[in-house]
């Protein structure tokens, strides 16, 4: 079955060459037409609409992830300790996820999956009080939770939390390793 791009070049090109009762084919001269027939193809092919001017138009960007820092003293504050002891306090915006918070301070909370919860590496170790005022986790979050490393009872997945009032001067505890299923101490780039 012939294409229509094909069965319009075939065409075109027996209109090339004139035809006449009293000329053999042989003696006949090769015509070329003045635009090749790709160019007419694509020419043929295009949508009438494809010359028309087109009006573009731009919208903000799109942010993905957290908002940036808060301005000092307007957020809450969060003490991140590490598994050597280290504590560093950082504050974070009302609505960020613990994993926002940590790529903004360049903490190390890996999240290889992005927060699509499809792995453990975001998973964090809270304080009781702040844990049993949580919702509780989800399925899916439940799943990845039983792939970390470390769990314990306060354990949640950083990418699922969301930073409150109520979190204010809190300890997030950080696991001493991850089980990274992808490639281990691989880390994505946030974007």
């Amino acid at each position: 079955m012939a294409t229509p791009l094909r069965s319009f070049l075939v065409g075109a090109a027996r209109l090339a060459v004139p035809r006449s009762s009293h000329s053999s084919i042989a003696s006949r001269p090769i015509l070329r037409p003045r635009t090749s027939l790709v160019q007419t193809a694509h020419r043929w092919a295009q949508p009438a609409f494809a010359n028309a001017a087109r009006s573009f138009h731009s919208s903000p960007a799109a942010l993905h992830g957290g908002k940036g820092r808060p301005k000092p003293g307007e957020g809450v504050t969060l003490h991140f300790k590490r598994a050597n002891g280290e504590v560093t306090t950082v504050e974070a915006n009302v609505g960020d996820d613990i994993v926002d918070v940590s790529w903004e301070y360049d903490l190390d909370i890996e999240a290889a999956c992005e927060k699509s919860v499809a792995c453990s590496t975001c998973h964090v170790i809270l304080e009781e009080d702040v844990y049993d005022k949580l919702e509780e986790p989800d399925d899916d979050e439940n799943d990845m939770l039983d792939l970390a490393f470390g769990l314990t009872d306060t354990s949640r997945l950083g990418c699922q939390v969301k930073v409150t009032k109520d979190m204010d001067g809190t300890t997030i505890t950080l696991p001493s390793a991850t089980r990274n299923l992808r490639v281990d101490g691989s880390k994505p780039t946030p974007h």
